[in-house]
């Protein structure tokens, strides 16, 4: 699944579009701070969470059950209120998010009212379809639990964000298209094409006080910042209601009303609260068993991402991490309670929880006010509740429905750049509204994975390009090894590969090298920044190295990752595909400048006439010194000390305060600068007939890095006073000294200079 990069900035943009609970909240923190107490806080803010999550919990559990028929209302809000209170008592005890607020939310309505429809469209029993919902609830729940038993709370925030912004769309549009027949008054059984296509069956009351209720939903944050616009969108709606109550005696009666909710206490609400509302599961038939446990799966996943989402803008406004596979568990645990109690799933919703933190909160003990505050609020309100006008609910659902919009993502068809995501976007919203959601979430997915793709594919492979007679290892070769390397080294390419290897830039490699392949006798791959490599860049990399092998060349592999973020260890996959045999022609080294030393030894030993390492050098033998009069050479020996070093001993550490400059006679001498107490930093190496240390040797200050002989050396060691003391006798000897030292690391800084010149290119 492809990252969510835009997660954070862009859910936060969708829960500040909630304008009326993130504004009406912020009024009541001073009074909060004020209180100077934890406990104090949380109540506060668990209160004020419930006066904004309960209209909408009542609202989305009434849109559930009206496919089912209008005298199911009444049953409808009290599992919203029964949803609400266990979400909060469970969720808010056991979730691992502090300040987090559960309830009912929008897509467990949008997927259960779609759910409702179709087994209305069964024609199954209602009290067998209730049961199916329930069913479905403990679904969800339990594979809540089991994700966050499993710890996939990690990855399954990871949703593409054209997927979520298409998603949120798909909820607001169901939702909305829900709403609108309870807004015109229609039939609580009516659709939404056949409620708009009979206007005989509207009611001019139900359109006004939906109208009133949802023209406040849009006001109130403008006008107050103090009381949630939810409450007063609902008391608008009730107000005007009750107004026309006055003039029609009808609106005053509450039974067989309808257009307000009805008695929460009747026989019909009373009996789904009871353990016989289980005894419809005789009357379930696979079918209906079958649908519980798809729609519960959806309803998981789909949950579980709402919750994730809301737990990422809570740490980014409150500077916290929450632990995602301990928030699942909690909210499973409360999807459970709620199902159990017939109650209406949920997940940590956004615009209470923004509430709950700007009311002065600070632990997850504000989730557990908020449930409590909601059972009381049915406890002592139950007579109000029963007249919230239908029309007044559909009301907010709509506003919430419209604000669910990521109007943000309509910029992406602007762009050329970003059209192909919009069309993903737009996938989403087309199948989550004639399939479902959980097939507009799968199509998303596929579409942006294709996209994914495509990007991979269009990103180049090679990073960087260069030769070997313009890229040289970090061994210090004397200036008659540089001139042959200057001459053969273009027999050796060194590519610098990055990004993902596989079957989608397989053959991008293949043409990147084709021309190296014809000419070289050496190809190096550098792997350092290469992300994940499949059998099919694999296979590829084995036809180069039977290629080359056909005329006698090798590939080369340096700095093979054993830690890429997909977790695979590319030497080891290698190894396991047959790439990298020991009889092969295929050699894998540490480090690029391994791979480049390789090379370059047999580019050596192939093109000068003689090469006698296990000898002593004598002075006059060494570049530096050629040319020199012998009776010269002889003084300046008698003031050298021969030292012999063996492999692995430290010729000199960082911060030793010697001068001495140092000629090898035999052996190899690495330089290496710390890093910390494990590693270090290769800076060159140094062979027969080089010197090194001439850095203190000039400038007289402590060492930089450490020396380290790789094998079995030969030295001879000049210390600076001895030299000082030998400059005042031989004044020419001396300048000449200085004269070599100069020219060799002028030539050495020429190379480097090229090599910079060839990064700075490339």
């Amino acid at each position: 699944m492809a990252l969510w990069t835009a997660g954070r900035a862009r859910v936060k943009a969708i829960a500040v579009a909630n304008a009326d609970t993130n504004r009406a909240a912020r009024g009541s923190i001073a009074p909060t701070m004020k209180l100077g107490n934890t406990l104090a806080g949380d109540a506060w803010g668990g209160l004020a969470a419930t006066l904004v999550a309960l209209p909408a919990a009542i609202a989305f559990g009434v849109t559930i059950v009206s496919p089912l028929g209008g005298g199911y209302a009444a049953q409808g809000a009290l599992a919203g209120i029964l949803g609400a209170t266990a979400l909060g008592l469970v969720a808010g005890s056991f979730g691992g998010t502090q300040r987090l607020v559960s309830a009912p939310c929008a897509p467990a309505a949008a997927v259960l009212s779609a759910l409702a429809v179709q087994l209305a469209e069964d024609e199954l029993a209602a009290d067998a379809a209730l049961l199916v919902l329930t069913l479905t609830g403990i679904v969800c729940g339990a594979l809540q639990v089991v994700f966050g038993r499993i710890g996939l709370g990690r990855l399954i925030k990871y949703m593409p964000y054209p997927v979520v912004s298409g998603y949120m769309y798909g909820v607001g549009l169901i939702i909305i298209a829900s709403q609108v027949p309870r807004l015109l008054g229609a039939p609580r059984e009516a659709s939404l094409w056949t409620a708009l296509g009979s206007p005989a069956l509207w009611s001019w009351q139900a359109i006004v006080v939906g109208v009133a209720t949802a023209a406040t939903m849009f006001v109130a944050p403008r006008l107050t910042k103090i009381v949630p616009a939810t409450i007063l969108a609902l008391a608008a709606g009730m107000l005007a209601y009750f107004g026309l109550a006055l003039a029609d005696a009808s609106l005053r009666t509450l039974e067989g009303n309808p257009l307000v909710i009805g008695a929460l206490a009747g026989a019909q609400a009373g009996e789904r609260a009871t353990p016989g509302r289980w005894v419809a599961f005789a009357a379930l038939d696979g079918g209906a068993l079958l649908q519980a446990l798809l729609t519960g799966m959806t309803l998981a996943v789909l949950l579980s991402i709402d919750t994730l989402k809301t737990c990422i803008v809570t740490d980014a406004l409150t500077r916290t991490r929450h632990d995602s596979n301990r928030e699942l568990l909690g909210q499973g645990l409360g999807n459970l309670a709620s199902a159990f109690a017939m109650g209406v799933p949920g997940a940590g919703t956004m615009g209470a929880t923004l509430v709950n933190i700007s009311s002065g909160a600070r632990t997850r003990l504000s989730g557990v006010f908020a449930g409590a505050f909601a059972l009381l609020a049915f406890l002592l309100l139950a007579p109000a509740i029963a007249w919230l006008p239908i029309a007044a609910l559909a009301g907010i659902l709509i506003v919430i429905g419209v604000r669910m919009f990521d109007l943000d993502s309509l910029q992406l068809a602007r762009s050329r750049a970003t059209v192909l995501d919009f069309v993903v976007v737009l996938a989403v919203v087309v199948v989550a509204e004639t399939v479902g959601l959980i097939a507009a979430s799968g199509v998303g997915i596929a579409l942006a994975i294709l996209l994914f793709v495509r990007e991979q594919t269009g990103g180049a492979v090679v990073r960087r390009q260069a030769r070997g007679n313009r890229m040289f290892s970090k061994q210090v070769r004397l200036p008659d090894e540089m001139a042959i390397l200057d001459r053969h080294g273009a027999q050796c390419a060194i590519f610098e590969l990055q990004g993902s290897l596989f079957f989608g830039t397989s053959e991008k490699l293949y043409r990147a090298v084709e021309e190296a392949l014809r000419e070289c006798r050496y190809l190096i791959l550098d792997m350092r920044r290469v992300q994940s490599v499949d059998l099919t860049a694999t296979h590829v990399l084995d036809q180069i190295a039977d290629m080359l092998a056909e005329r006698g060349a090798y590939l080369l592999l340096s700095q093979l990752p054993r830690d890429v973020p997909s977790g695979q260890d590319m030497r080891r996959y290698f190894d396991a595909t047959g790439l990298v045999r020991p009889e092969g022609a295929v050699r894998a080294f540490a480090e690029l400048d391994a791979a480049l030393e390789w090379v370059e030894n047999r580019i050596l030993d192939e093109h000068r006439v003689e090469r006698a390492p296990e000898q002593l050098l004598e002075l006059q033998e060494m570049a530096i010194f050629r040319g020199r009069k012998p009776e010269t050479l002889a003084a300046l020996e008698a003031c050298m000390e021969k030292r012999s070093v063996a492999a692995g001993e430290v010729v000199f550490s960082r911060g030793d305060a010697d001068g001495d400059l140092y000629l090898i006679r035999r052996g190899t001498v690495r330089i290496l600068l710390p890093i910390d107490a494990t590693h270090s930093h290769h800076i060159a190496t140094f062979g027969r007939g080089d010197f090194f240390g001439e850095m203190a040797f000039l400038d007289r200050h402590p060492r930089s890095a450490n020396a380290v002989a790789t094998a079995d050396t030969d030295l001879y060691v000049l210390a600076r006073e001895r030299f000082d003391a030998l400059a005042d006798q031989h004044r020419a000897l001396a300048d000449k000294l200085m004269e070599g030292l100069a020219r060799t690391l002028a030539t050495r800084l020429r190379y480097a200079n090229a090599e910079l010149r060839l990064l700075g290119t490339s």
